[in-house]
């Protein structure tokens, strides 16, 4: 499928200008930028021909063994990673993709410094590594939540910024994602989970202390999107209300950024034509 199929939809738009202060209030969490389709409908059929994109241009990356793509995602508690990774890699070869959860830290992790459980996790030549939660828990949670004090966790942007220079230097193509829900829709979502039997599992009375901290999550937000977006380590804001345009955004997102990559399956050491299969 050409790049140009994909052209219509403006990743752009979801980006955040280097250099550009954020505010969360004005990026309408159900808007849907540069979605040209007429319904939800229209938008799941959309997402299986991305799927479809997703799955070949994902065997190619795990082919050329060249490069190695770090898709970082975070949200607000209820904000839609794992279903956003479900649907998203569906159907791609899990030999060549990992998806990394960072919950809270064990005592062997806290033993180190906060990017050492971090680093072991980044992808190798040829992987799709997903961060389902990522080392930004460190200028988020401990920040709000006062676990360490300002003067170590201030220092952490230019401690980021400079790691994943380090990990583009050396040919690691990295894709932070920020799913941006309404605090309504938060509301919705961790009430699913209680009034669903088969969501009770999801649901963790911890989920409800950032939400009571809702503005002092979202000014953390705001500052490490400014703080450490760069060239080499761009953010995106995807409105993720509508969890199907939310899909199609990220889709849309990495399947840019991997034809970009310009990948060619490996050309054979032998004749293919030489070769017979024994009966």
């Amino acid at each position: 499928m050409a790049a140009s199929e994909y052209d219509a939809f403006d990743i752009d738009e979801l980006r955040v200008k280097p250099g550009s202060k954020v505010d969360l209030s004005k990026w309408d969490t159900r808007s849907t930028p540069s979605w040209a389709g007429d319904d939800k409908e229209e938008g799941k059929t959309h997402l299986a021909t991305l799927n479809q994109e997703m799955e070949r241009l994902q065997e190619l990356l795990w082919a050329n063994g060249g490069e190695r793509v770090l898709l970082v995602l975070q949200a607000m508690d209820a904000g839609g990673k794992d279903g956003t990774v479900r649907h998203v890699f569906e159907g791609v070869n899990p030999s060549g993709v990992r998806v990394a959860a960072f919950k809270k830290p064990s005592s062997k992790e806290l033993a180190h410094d906060y990017l050492w459980r971090v680093h072991r996790e980044v992808p190798g030549n040829g992987e799709l590594v997903i961060f389902n939660r990522s080392h930004y828990e460190d200028v988020l949670i401990v920040r709000v939540e006062d676990l360490v004090p300002k003067a170590r966790w201030s220092k952490r942007y230019e401690h980021i910024v400079n790691f994943e220079q380090m990990l583009a230097d050396e040919g690691t193509t990295i894709i932070k994602v920020f799913l941006h829900i309404s605090k309504g829709e938060q509301q919705e979502r961790l009430q699913a989970r209680l009034d669903e039997p088969a969501k009770n599992w999801k649901f963790e009375a911890g989920d409800l202390g950032p939400r009571s901290k809702w503005d002092d999550y979202q000014k953390a937000f705001e500052d490490l999107l400014e703080k450490t977006n760069t060239k080499d380590a761009p953010w995106f804001i995807v409105p993720s209300d509508r969890k199907w345009y939310r899909n199609i955004a990220v889709s849309e997102i990495m399947i840019q950024t991997l034809q970009n990559l310009d990948m060619n399956y490996p050309e054979a050491d032998f004749n293919p034509a030489d070769i017979i299969i024994p009966d």
